[in-house]
């Protein structure tokens, strides 16, 4: 697997950047270490660029014929090798060359289970958050996978949502003239076993507290945290008081819930929460009940812990996830020559096949991005730092999805290796 030509580029009108893309993409698919005959693209647009969706697409699609497949969405913003594009428009595009028969680009209209003698691995999946039943649909797609593992994220748009769906010859099967760019539901791509990934969740958020047991609960409100009051918990562990109402509520706005259920990591050694925590906001109180509500239904025996936004754990930890993609794929013995490009600074290096990453996907909550990480472009050149150079393409998200969860305030880096 050679390394995915990529390229990413911002301007008002998008004909403009698209063709600075293109010349991106055609100046590296002519270099021998990447790949020359890719099939797959992999787009991803600002929210600036969702009302010319259709006409990107079909541009694209005609100016590289070879790439009979796409998928793709929006986001309020998108990511690159280096690079986050935040709330201005731009593109970012990556070519995949993939095995014909290891993939497949699925839709709404030709869902993954059409495809008769594929045998998805993982996928990437692309979602629209107005969708009913999204969590149950999305776990229901990780249970379609023969490794239940799905990667992605919720579009992210403050105008139209879309998302892109291409399959062989402009479309995808089953879908009728459609142009391959979709509103609503799920879309993706599925991967076969003969695509091996290697990916990683890094959480945005530290405990500020102890974990407890939830030990009663009506619906989405916490009722009793190891048998107490959640609301008389959520007091003593923000150590504030409801005498001074506006003092507590400004803290109760900063702070969060990471659920998790029984037998799953909670908190690492680090002190940060672990893979299988979900973040989720804290919408109300209950005085009548003492109770805490929260933006997602809870279950007796599940862990609870409060907590808020921490930039420092949140590059700390997004740095911890890149080291160990690098160290579970590169190999102990390196040619001197090999060793001395890949130590180069991160200014002055190259993508290098020896990394055995063609490819990367990254994923980011919107209440990440730069000025969480503070300053333009930080959380991806904390990425380029930790990781090395390699072609990358992403968006900021909505929701952040990873196995058959939908995250928030979490970024997802799914590596294509080359191990061979």
């Amino acid at each position: 697997m050679k390394l995915f030509p990529h390229g990413h580029a911002t301007h008002p009108q998008w004909r403009m950047a698209a063709g600075l893309v293109l010349a991106q993409l055609r100046a590296l698919m002519a270099l021998p270490e990447y790949a020359s005959a890719p099939t797959l693209g992999l787009l991803y647009i600002t929210d600036h660029y969702a009302g010319q969706a259709r006409e990107i697409l079909d541009h694209l699609s005609a100016e590289l014929p070879e790439v009979i497949d796409w998928a793709g969405t929006v986001g309020i913003g998108v990511a690159a090798n280096n690079a986050e594009y935040f709330d201005e428009p731009a593109l970012s595009v990556m070519l995949c060359e993939l095995p014909g028969d290891q993939y497949r680009v699925f839709s709404g209209v030709a869902p993954l289970s059409s495809n008769l003698g594929f045998e998805p691995h993982t996928a990437l999946v692309h979602a629209d958050a107005q969708t009913p039943d999204l969590a149950e649909l999305i776990a229901e797609l990780a249970e379609g996978t023969e490794t239940g593992y799905l990667f992605g994220g919720i579009a992210a748009s403050r105008t139209q949502t879309v998302q892109f769906a291409v399959g062989g010859n402009g479309n995808v099967r089953g879908q009728g003239a459609a142009s391959g760019v979709f509103s609503g539901g799920l879309s993706g791509v599925a991967f076969g076993a003969g695509v091996p990934l290697v990916s990683r969740i890094t959480q945005g958020c530290r405990p500020v507290a102890p974990e407890r047991l939830v030990t009663e609960a009506d619906g989405n409100v916490l009722l009793k945290l190891d048998d107490k009051p959640a609301l008389d918990v959520l007091l003593g562990d923000l150590n504030i008081s409801m005498d001074q109402p506006r003092e507590a509520l400004a803290v109760v706005r900063r702070t969060l819930v990471g659920l998790s259920n029984p037998g799953e990591e909670s908190v690492g050694r680090t002190g940060n929460f672990g893979a299988d925590v979900v973040v989720r906001h804290i919408i109300g109180l209950d005085p009548g009940r003492r109770g805490v509500a929260v933006a997602e239904k809870v279950h007796l025996g599940q862990r609870a812990a409060f907590c808020q936004r921490n930039a420092e754990a949140a590059r700390a930890d997004l740095v911890r996830i890149c080291a160990e993609i690098r160290e579970e794929l590169e190999p102990e013995e390196l040619p001197q020559t090999t060793a001395a490009e890949l130590a180069a600074s991160y200014e002055d290096a190259a993508p290098h096949p020896a990394r055995r990453i063609a490819g990367a996907v990254y994923v980011s909550c919107t209440g990440r991005g730069g000025p969480h990480f503070g300053a333009p472009s930080a959380e991806l050149q904390a990425v380029r730092r930790a990781l090395g150079d390699v072609p990358l393409v992403g968006f900021f998200a909505g929701g952040e999805i990873a196995r058959h969860h939908v995250y928030g305030y979490t970024g997802v880096l799914t590596v294509f290796t080359n191990t061979a």
